[in-house]
């Protein structure tokens, strides 16, 4: 920011972004601002030196990077104000803002006239002669910054790969998604006001829970009699909500070494990336690795040690559908369709496709075609009574030891849109359909899937199968 006239070419995104969030022409989806760390690193001498710092202390340097924001949002010499816009009129948070320090004002003058000015006792804060006014920054914050690694270290790693030494630091892992639970309001700013005096408080929450304010701190309540007790409520329409949800992201199975279980973690997903992912989905996930204190019974039996989760910033689906191309350039379009185009006039489109399945075994021509005539798949017809006829197949293959049919499983799982890969020497009936698992936020049975619905308008391949109890099979 205050090198804004030197750098302009390396801030010009930032700036037309932040222009576009001060003119409110943007929708929800689209109020993200993303500040990358190589850009940070290429914008001055110290850029290096502070892309590391904010890599290494995220959370703090998430709060910086808001105040910094902030500040180019509110000097209309850097951005001006759009008279559209202020044609347009205030909407909600401008209403209360403005009510806000009008409530101020009277109060400060009303109070020089009886007594002088007063010092006010808000949030455990004393404020000298009322200048400091108690509207939180985070209620006027139209916006949501998210903190992008470096290319150069952005490497993703595995689950059991994160230790403990990555806590507070930004990191990128790979995995499936198991679990999505519901969006449900986060509280991040609460707003109060006193049924006695009037008074407005805001409270800034900063985990998922607090202690609401109960007692007016005013001095004009609490010198009369009660305290003030019990004159506090909670205004909703003053208070800033927003989407929250959260997400179990498990290891890859070739993640996993031999005779280990993979491991999970859970992944706090707010604001625009909620609704992003749906389980079965190999997603990667940036954010920060925090600890997280045990609360209630569990505070008591596990002393000093703490949980873990990772607050997402990016979330990336690696595997999508045919159908999902909406992030496709145009030439990318073009260059794919020359290459269909090319493959299907070709002498022997068939026998060239299934020779590219798993190319390192050789033979099983046969083997090979059918499996390629299952991802590809057929035609679904819907009869008339609304009835529906499946178009894919099922395939059983069955041959000697050592004949690379585990090898041909693992390759389709890998190349298809949305595989899954299993075993069915220890799974269960129970573990390929799905299973009840208590929600650990509110308590709430769930429903999480197993191989069989993650893998849902994909393949599901299930190795062993003969080694299968007669009921699950």
């Amino acid at each position: 920011y205050t090198e804004f006239s030197e750098g302009i070419e390396d801030v010009k995104p930032y700036y037309l972004k932040l222009r576009d969030i001060k003119d409110r022409v943007l929708d929800e989806h689209d109020r993200v601002l993303t500040v990358r760390m190589d850009d940070v690193a290429r914008f001055s001498q110290e850029g290096e030196e502070l892309a590391d710092r904010a890599a290494s202390n995220a959370k703090r340097y998430h709060e910086l990077f808001c105040e910094a924001a902030d500040e180019v949002l509110a000097d209309d010499e850097v951005l001006p104000v759009n008279p559209e816009v202020a044609a347009k009129g205030a909407d909600v948070i401008d209403i209360l803002h403005r009510q806000r320090l009008e409530t101020e004002a009277r109060r400060r003058a009303e109070r020089e006239d009886n007594q002088g000015a007063d010092d006010i006792h808000v949030g455990g804060i004393e404020a000298e002669n009322d200048d400091v006014n108690p509207f939180p920054k985070l209620l006027m914050r139209r916006y949501e910054l998210v903190l992008s690694p470096r290319t150069a270290s952005s490497l993703c790693f595995s689950l059991r790969h994160i230790r403990s030494s990555s806590i507070g630091k930004l990191v990128s892992v790979r995995g499936m998604i198991t679990r999505c639970s519901d969006v449900k309001p986060h509280c991040e700013v609460c707003a109060y006001s006193c049924d006695r005096c009037g008074f407005e408080i805001y409270q800034q929450v900063n985990g998922k829970n607090f202690n609401p304010i109960r007692v007016c701190p005013t001095k004009q309540c609490s010198n009369q009699a009660g305290n003030g007790n019990n004159t506090v409520h909670t205004q909703t329409r003053g208070s800033k909500f927003t989407k929250y949800q959260e997400v179990k992201l498990q290891e890859l199975p070739n993640q996993v070494p031999i005779g280990h279980i993979p491991r999970s973690m859970n992944v706090t997903v707010l604001g625009a990336l909620t609704r992003s992912t749906s389980p079965g989905d190999v997603v990667k996930i940036s954010g920060v690795f925090l600890p997280a204190k045990f609360e209630g019974y569990k505070a008591l039996k596990a002393g000093l040690t703490a949980d873990t989760y990772l607050h997402a910033y990016q979330i990336e689906v690696e595997k999508k559908s045919y159908e999902d191309r909406d992030n496709m350039t145009p030439e990318q379009e073009a260059a794919l369709g020359e290459k269909v185009e090319a493959i299907a006039f070709s002498k022997d489109p068939v026998g060239r496709l299934s020779r590219s399945i798993a190319p390192e075994i050789f033979g099983h021509e046969d083997v090979k075609r059918a499996l390629l005539l299952q991802l590809v798949g057929g035609c679904e017809k819907r009869l008339a009574d609304g009835m529906k006829i499946r178009g894919d197949i099922n395939i059983c293959l069955m041959g000697d030891p050592g004949v690379a049919k585990s090898q041909l499983l693992k390759y389709i799982s890998s190349v298809a849109p949305r595989g899954v890969y299993t075993t069915g020497k220890g799974s269960s009936g129970v573990g390929l359909t799905a299973a009840i698992t208590k929600d650990l936020t509110t308590g709430d049975m769930a429903l999480e899937g197993g191989a069989l619905v993650l893998a849902d308008k994909g393949v599901c391949c299930i190795d062993e199968f003969d080694k299968m109890s007669d009921t699950t099979r």
